[in-house]
């Protein structure tokens, strides 16, 4: 006969495997600690840049809310440029979202139809 915990490690095997594909291969890149030292560093970045745009509000003063000032200008071109984007996906993660695929590729054979 075979042990009973020869069973129960084949048993523990066998639902980790299970878990493991139901996750679609996510694995976390960072650690609980990373994770907190990345959120401090943006509300730091956040409370600068807050401090900055309070400071230049009050050099300059009131300006035209519907008047994009010179970097908001570049941001914005920043933002419209061309990028291209790729992933990869499983057979399973196909089926899944083959609709909004399908309705995506759609879209985008006509905008670039419509441009010519």
């Amino acid at each position: 006969m075979v042990s009973r915990k020869a069973v129960a490690v084949l048993l523990v095997v066998h639902v980790a495997a299970m878990l493991a594909s139901q996750t679609e291969a996510f694995v976390p890149i960072f650690t609980h600690s990373e994770l907190q030292k990345i959120r401090e560093k943006e509300r730091n970045r956040g409370q600068k840049k807050s401090l900055v745009l309070q400071k230049r509000s009050e050099e300059v003063g009131p300006l035209d809310p519907l008047e994009p000032t010179e970097e908001e200008e570049n941001q914005v071109i920043k933002l419209t440029a061309p990028v291209e984007i790729g992933m990869k996906m499983n057979s399973r993660q196909l089926e899944k979202y083959q609709a909004a695929l399908e309705g995506l590729l759609s879209e985008a054979l006509l905008s670039t139809q419509n441009d010519e």
